[in-house]
């Protein structure tokens, strides 16, 4: 597929379609666009590698292009989380710059069914995926075949149960999350449990000891972190306070807004992200309480989050580092360089806004 007709769909020129698919860090005046060139290039199946391209037109080469497709674990597509979709662009950038071919996009679904365009397979239950890594070849679906020139970077926390699966699929794995596994596959992290104990100390620093958490609950390390920060400074941990839920900017808005009903509300309120905080802070202009304007403190440090009424105070999580040493992990594998399963740690840090100082 030429750059012409992605051009032309996406109604921009040829030689910015060029610089946005084969520069690293290009971004574009029109907002949106980046993404859509993306998007249109990965729908028409258009590889921006010479080295693919010249595999594509049958050139003679001298090496088969390394692939490496992207797996979404929390969300079934990349723009349900604003946090993983800028992951994504460096993820982009760093694979341009390294001569490696963006993949497919999966998510569970993608890898849990059985045949590709046989209707009729079922899907493969990953509870029992222990048996599926001591099948014989011919007993095993052909979607977990191996793809040796082919590796695999985890966007967030994957199912120990599903390891297995992918690792009979997959030569070479890295991953990039807040939850560090216990050494299941090479993993770049930045711990949740970290960031959360700065974000809440934060808050108990400011003075605050009524605050209230609005996130996901399970096995979540940015919850570990912020009820062992309580306890740490001797504050009741307060279930009345502890909101479940999806991680979404609509469940942020949601929460928030029957918060503001309660007759005692917290005085700060720590979301797990920066897009549920988005919501949290919609809620309390839409739903103004006279004499009520709580604190207001996240993790992530996305875009958005910087235009924000007030400015959102976040843990800046180091998205453009996590991308680089994610693809060095995969193809440092992939050369042979090192075997042991490796976990790279990167800190976090306050970004002090105005939402922890808001006055009105």
């Amino acid at each position: 597929m030429s750059l012409k007709k992605i051009a032309e769909l996406a109604n921009t020129s040829v030689s910015t379609v060029s610089r946005v698919l084969n520069t690293p860090g290009h971004t574009c005046h029109i907002p949106g666009l980046s993404e859509k060139i993306w998007e249109l290039a990965r729908e028409l199946e258009y590889i921006p590698n010479e080295a693919a391209r010249n595999l594509r037109m049958g050139n003679n080469i001298t090496e088969t292009p390394f692939f490496a497709d992207i797996l979404l674990t929390r969300f079934d597509s990349i723009d349900k989380d604003p946090f993983f979709a800028e992951l994504f662009i460096h993820i982009k950038e760093e694979l341009i710059a390294s001569n490696t071919v963006l993949g497919e996009i999966l998510n569970f679904t993608d890898i849990m069914s059985l045949g590709e365009k046989d209707t009729s397979a079922q899907a493969v239950p990953y509870k029992t995926s222990s048996k599926v890594i001591e099948e014989k070849p011919a007993a095993s679906p052909a979607f977990i075949s191996k793809k040796h020139n082919t590796g695999l970077i985890l966007l967030g926390k994957c199912p120990q149960g599903l390891m297995p699966v992918l690792k009979k699929r997959y030569a070479y794995i890295s991953g990039i999350d807040r939850n560090p596994t216990d050494y299941e596959y090479d993993e770049v992290i930045c711990n949740g449990i970290t960031a959360a104990r700065k974000a809440v100390e934060y808050l108990v620093k400011l003075g605050h000891n009524n605050i209230a958490y609005i996130g996901d609950c399970t096995f979540e390390s940015r919850y570990t972190g912020y009820y062992q920060t309580l306890l740490d400074h001797k504050i009741p941990l307060n279930y009345a306070n502890v909101h479940q839920t999806g991680q979404t900017e609509k469940e942020g808005f949601m929460v928030m807004s029957e918060i503001i009903k309660q007759p005692v509300r917290p005085s700060a309120i720590f979301c797990a992200n920066d897009i549920t905080a988005i919501g949290v802070l919609n809620a309390l202009r839409t739903n103004k309480k006279r004499g009520y304007l709580p604190s207001v403190i996240s993790i992530d440090n996305i875009y958005p989050s910087q235009k924000t009424t007030p400015m959102l105070t976040t843990i800046d999580i180091p998205k453009k580092e996590m991308a680089h040493l994610a693809v060095m992990l995969l193809l440092d594998r992939k050369s042979g360089k090192h075997r042991e399963n490796i976990r790279i740690e990167l800190p976090c840090r306050l970004l002090e806004r105005e939402s922890c100082t808001y006055k009105g």
